[in-house]
């Protein structure tokens, strides 16, 4: 899990929107907490709000409302989700909740009694209904002009395309299926305009997000309409049809991940593959009910690199789940040592209320939590900093993410913006701007970042 930037806070916010106000024009704030599946939502709520009417305040004192968009996934992420609407409220007075934490009102208003109101994920109505009872809108047709791309909270170059909702699955640790709901894909008809509009508004990278992307049409049954069919596969060759980046996020290893490879080949798509994999011995994946097939999917990622060297992997990890013995950690970090995967998160286990795991026995302690972390990280830095190094001399495309007097911040096809490195460049950038997509020659590597000069 991710937390977003802090300027995506309302006091510092600067959305891809003019924020003036024309005269009694409503304000509304927003803070956006969580994940980037909470971040369109956050976009999808703002978009709805500005078409009715409302500016979006860059600043707490100017909102005539601000909207506090929850993550609930753990305790820590509850922590800070109550102390955003707190702040909120003691800057501003007048909160709305949504998001996760939002299926869990009595949480909230025990914590905040005053708050105007608390919505679930998803439930853009009623959060529309809540700003409306703060402060009515007050829309001017002929001069409250919405871009076609919506309200976008991201840079302009790069944009979330969220394809489903929800998830199947019953990881004990989780409880995103009980939160969000089982698997709803958007047809893929639906995707694909939502993308293609994007693009044409200037959008050069689109991050494929949802639950399980893998899993893409389960529910519709693959079904093909207006000449679309919901399967992933077909979804990625018709995003990468459409001239961007385009970068698969949370993506289970399913056998059918094989298919995508050879687009990755192909250049349709960026050779980037986000898969949680959590975890390698096959008693703590049993504990987890995640699929206990590590030494499979050391097979299938050799497959993979065979039929796409380029590929980059990244995944997740969780370290001190219930159960989890030395002997058991000791097998996570010598698959790791075979996995060599590119890009590498690892999360210490935390309890989440109303999560099976909860209940499981022999809790590991805090401190050997905290020992198998550590060790976890030197692991998977190392190899992070021998791949980097690797790529000293070579050249490679970047996507310019930001331009200032010392320099530009890039990065490369391997890199996912906010959660992986970047690529520096400080000689010869005056020219360049956001959104810019050139060739460099990286000439230094750290841990986890490059350097490079233009070519």
């Amino acid at each position: 899990m991710m937390s977003n930037p802090p300027d995506l806070r309302p006091d510092l916010a600067r959305p891809v929107l003019r924020d003036d106000a024309r005269p009694g024009q409503p304000k509304i704030g927003m803070v956006s907490l969580g994940c980037p599946k909470a971040l369109v939502d956050s976009e999808r709520i703002l978009t709805r709000l500005r078409a009715e009417g409302y500016a979006i305040s860059a600043d707490y004192a100017g909102a005539e409302a601000v909207i506090v968009n929850t993550c609930g996934f753990l305790d820590s992420a509850k922590a800070e989700s109550l102390e955003a609407i707190g702040e909120a409220l003691r800057e501003n007075g007048k909160v709305i909740v949504t998001g996760c934490l939002g299926a869990e009102p009595d949480y909230i208003t025990g914590a905040h009694p005053t708050v105007m109101a608390v919505t679930g994920p998803q439930q853009y109505e009623q959060v529309l209904d809540a700003v409306h009872a703060a402060a009515p809108p007050a829309p001017d047709p002929f001069v409250d002009l919405l871009p076609a791309s919506g309200v976008s909270l991201t840079p302009r170059h790069y944009s979330y395309l969220k394809i489903s909702e929800g998830c199947n699955h019953h990881c004990k640790f989780c409880i995103i299926p009980a939160m969000r709901g089982r698997l709803q894909s958007r047809p893929a008809h639906a995707v694909l305009r939502e993308a293609e509009r994007l693009v044409e508004a200037g959008v050069r990278e689109l991050l494929v997000i949802s639950q399980d992307t893998s899993a893409y049409g389960v529910d519709l049954r693959h079904e093909t309409a207006n000449g679309h069919r919901a399967h992933i596969t077909d979804l990625a060759r018709d995003l990468g049809g459409l001239g961007a980046w385009v970068r698969l996020h949370y993506v289970y290893p399913y056998p059918h991940v094989r298919d995508l490879i050879p687009l990755m080949a192909e250049g349709l798509i960026l050779p980037y593959l986000d898969i949680p994999f959590q975890h390698a011995h096959p008693d703590t994946l049993k504990r987890m009910a995640r699929p206990a097939a590590a030494a499979k999917t050391l097979d299938e990622i050799a497959a993979w690199r065979r039929d796409c060297p380029e590929i980059t992997l990244r995944s997740t990890f969780i370290v001190g789940y219930p159960g989890e013995t030395e002997a058991e950690f000791q097998t996570l970090l010598d698959w790791l040592d075979a996995a060599q995967l590119d890009r590498v998160g690892c999360f210490q286990y935390e309890n989440v209320q109303g999560a099976a795991a909860n209940d499981l026995a022999d809790h590991v302690p805090e401190e050997v939590k905290q020992d198998r972390w550590a060790r976890f990280m030197e692991k998977a830095q190392a190899i992070s900093e021998a791949k980097l190094a690797a790529k000293v001399g070579r050249r490679v495309e970047v996507i310019v993410d930001s331009v200032d007097a010392d320099g530009a911040v890039c990065r490369t096809k391997a890199d996912a913006p906010e959660i992986d490195g970047n690529l520096f460049v400080d000689a010869g950038f005056e020219a360049l701007s956001p959104g810019d997509i050139v060739t460099v020659e990286v000439d230094e590597a750290s841990e986890y970042d490059l350097w490079g000069r233009l070519v």
